[in-house]
């Protein structure tokens, strides 16, 4: 399985993981710095549902989108 969440932002003109991390925390979803570089360089250890749910949300995509 692939993560996608950077080319997903990408094609929503996201191109900085700090960018993204904010948009996050305006929703509610703080996200560290060690883990979002994990989610980013699309090798994260591990991504709960709720911060999946709000990542979709602030993409404005599907789950399939960014597996």
């Amino acid at each position: 399985m692939k993560w996608n969440l950077r080319l997903a932002a990408a094609n929503r003109g996201i191109w900085k993981a700090s960018e993204l991390q904010r948009m996050l925390a305006e929703r509610g979803v703080v996200i560290s710095a060690g883990k979002m570089s994990g989610l980013w360089s699309g090798q994260p250890n591990t991504v709960k549902l709720d911060e999946l749910d709000v990542i979709c949300a602030v993409l404005g995509c599907g789950v399939e989108e960014l597996l």
